[in-house]
C-alpha cells in the first residue's frame, strides 16, 4: 500500500488558504486512487515541531531533554523515508516559507542518513510543494529577485536530499483582500484554478507512476 506524508504550513484555515486548498486538491485525487493506502498528515501550523537543541553532537552526550528531542527527529525522518509520496503546502510569508515548516526541515535534514549519502532511501522521492504567495514573483515582475521560498526548498529538498521537486505556484492571492490589487483578481482566480486543476492531475500522475 502506498504511503502519503502531507504538511500544511499554512496559519490560515481551509477556507482562507490557497496551499491548503491546492493541498487539499491534490490529497483527494491521491486518496482515490490509493484508498487503501496511508496518509501521515502533521499540521505545522497547529502542531509545529520543536526546534533543534542537539545539533550534530554525539548521542551519547545529550542531556534528557535533547535526547527526546532527537528521538522525534528520528520519527520525523521516518515518515518521510517511509513516505512514496510527498505533499507540502509552502505559502510565501516575507519572502521565504513559514519558519514551521524551516523547523521541520532542519530536523529531517541529517548528514549521513538523510543527506550526504550516495545510496539515501529519499532518493527519488517524488515532492510535490504548493507554493502560493499573495503577489507574483515569476521571472521577469518586478520582484523576481525576492523569490525565495522556490530556490530555497530547490537547494534543500532537490540538491540536499535528492528528492524529485514539482512546484505547484497560485500567486496573486492577495488580489482579494487588497483594494489596491483588486484589478488582478481575475488574475488571480485563473492562477488558482491551474494550480487545482495542476494538483489534480499531479497527483494522479504520480500515483499511477508508484502502482505500475
Amino acid at each position: 500500500m502506498a504511503t502519503l506524508l502531507h504538511l500544511d504550513s499554512s496559519l490560515f484555515p481551509s477556507d482562507a488558504s490557497s496551499s491548503r486548498a491546492v493541498t487539499a486538491a491534490f490529497r483527494r485525487t491521491w486518496q482515490e486512487h490509493h484508498p487503501e493506502g496511508t496518509v501521515i498528515y502533521r499540521d505545522l501550523a497547529t502542531n509545529p515541531v520543536p526546534h533543534l537543541t542537539a545539533g550534530q553532537t554525539d548521542p551519547a552526550a545529550h542531556t534528557p531533554a535533547q535526547a527526546a528531542a532527537f528521538a522525534h527527529r528520528l520519527t520525523l525522518i521516518d515518515e518521510l523515508e517511509n513516505a512514496d509520496a510527498v505533499l507540502i503546502g509552502a505559502p510565501m510569508y516575507n519572502y521565504s516559507i513559514p519558519s514551521t515548516l524551516k523547523a521541520w526541515l532542519d530536523n529531517i535534514v541529517l548528514v549521513g542518513r538523510t543527506a550526504g549519502l550516495e545510496n539515501s532511501k529519499l532518493k527519488g522521492t517524488p515532492v510535490t510543494v504548493a507554493a502560493s504567495r499573495g503577489g507574483s514573483y515569476a521571472a521577469g515582475t518586478p520582484r523576481e529577485g525576492y523569490e525565495y521560498v522556490q530556490n530555497y526548498l530547490t537547494a534543500v529538498l532537490a540538491d540536499t536530499l535528492a528528492l524529485v521537486v514539482n512546484f505547484i505556484v497560485p500567486e496573486l492571492t492577495m488580489a482579494v483582500h487588497n483594494p489596491a490589487m483588486s484589478e488582478l483578481i481575475p488574475l488571480f482566480e485563473a492562477s488558482r484554478q491551474r494550480a487545482l486543476d495542476d494538483a489534480t492531475s499531479t497527483a494522479k500522475a504520480i500515483a499511477h507512476r508508484i502502482a505500475a
